[in-house]
């Protein structure tokens, strides 16, 4: 992986920083919190016109067929704005119907993406937070030729506004074949969905979904019946590490501001930045934003390969729920008590940082993921009692 940036992936950056300093001030954001939809129709279309929406899509169905690596560059911009546009739920869910879906979903379905003109999500989540498949309980029942959802999931990112969901579904039990799992494409207006909205950190427009006898053709499946959990597991890869950019992209501007900050703010008769305890946070806080950028987009670059890229994926999200934490904190304390009054436009990023931290997945999580992955569990490991043997 080239760690620089070539010269079309830094137009493409340059460019979409100036278009979202234009378009896109605080005072819009700031409107857009109180907003029922939480985004503004006319940048959405906008952005479809730079084909954003589109940008990873295929090109038969009017994307780009760009890589990861230059969608990511765009979503870290989209957060160095803190812009309010349901893009990262709309590209994820995309994306999953571009690679595992039928030929009848994507031609229905990726046109009107890429045009602006249909708002997607996805739902994972229930009363167990953890991205684990026996967490899955809401159920989808074959009932003839369609399935009939029961269930309720949490978080659901832009659900009032999008037009299509792909909510994750238990269709077996588990068995050593399969994880019962199954992924369908629900019609967000469907009989029997009821929607609450969730009071958020963010301000974001997030939902509880509850599904009661909701019919779905079977035609809506993605993927094969059963058989799931693989696509669930690559979708949510691919949310995490778009999310990791889009929340890296919040936290440099937010830590700009604060090294900003420290060159002019005066204390005993000098600037703070002439600290040594100032300069050192302020390095840290670099240190930590360039390390994250390493990370997420060696897992993007991976998946542009082809290559296996969970590990790289739990990498790169517990490195920056960490540092990325770090840093607007740290950038609060720069500021001083400034820094926490909401006349101070400073708390839209931090308030968005400190949310995508707990959203898909802990520290902990990941680095569960990343032991699995290094580490062999022949047998179950109790405190004070001896390690099993395992037969040769």
């Amino acid at each position: 992986m080239d760690v620089l940036l070539n010269y079309d992936e830094a137009m493409l950056r340059s460019t979409a920083r100036e278009f979202l300093e234009a378009e896109c001030p605080p005072s819009l954001v700031r409107q857009m919190e109180k907003d029922v939809k939480g985004y503004p129709d006319s940048l959405w279309q906008k952005v479809a016109e730079l084909g954003w929406q589109g940008m990873a899509l295929p090109e038969k169905y009017g994307g780009l067929d760009l890589p990861l690596v230059q969608l990511g560059l765009i979503l870290e911009e989209v957060g160095r704005a803190v812009a309010p546009l349901p893009l990262h739920s709309t590209v994820v869910a995309a994306l999953t119907i571009a690679r595992d879906g039928s030929e009848a979903q994507r031609a229905a379905i990726l046109p009107e993406v890429v045009k602006g003109q249909t708002i997607l999500t996805w739902a994972f989540t229930e009363q167990d937070p953890r991205l684990l498949p026996e967490t899955i309980h809401t159920q989808a029942v074959a009932d003839g030729k369609d399935f009939v959802i029961n269930g309720a999931k949490l978080f659901v990112d832009n659900f009032a506004a999008a037009e299509r969901c792909l909510v994750v579904c238990r269709t077996a039990p588990a068995s050593s074949d399969n994880a019962g799992l199954s992924l369908f494409l629900v019609d967000t207006k469907s009989p029997g969905i009821s929607h609450t909205p969730l009071v958020t950190l963010a301000k974001d427009r997030q939902s509880e979904v509850v599904f009661h006898d909701v019919r779905v053709p079977g035609a809506n499946l993605i993927g094969k019946l059963n058989q799931g959990a693989p696509i669930v597991e690559r979708m949510l890869d691919r949310a995490t590490a778009l999310l990791c950019a889009q929340m890296l992209g919040a936290t440099r501007k937010d830590a700009e501001m604060a090294i900003e900050y420290a060159k002019y703010r005066e204390a005993f008769g000098q600037p703070i930045g002439a600290f040594q305890s100032i300069q050192h946070i302020c390095a840290d806080m670099i240190i930590w934003i360039d390390g994250g950028n390493l990370l997420t987009y060696e897992a993007l670059w991976k998946m542009d390969q082809g290559l296996p890229a969970s590990v790289e994926v739990s990498q790169a999200k517990a490195f920056c729920n960490e540092k990325c934490e770090a840093v607007v904190r740290f950038s609060q304390i720069i500021h001083g008590g400034i820094g926490f009054m909401m006349e101070l436009d400073l708390h839209l990023w931090f308030r968005r940082v400190s949310a995508w931290t707990m959203r898909l997945g802990t520290t902990y999580e990941h680095r569960a993921r990343i032991a699995r992955a290094l580490l062999d569990f022949p047998g179950r490991v109790v405190l004070g009692r001896p390690v099993p043997v395992v037969p040769e």
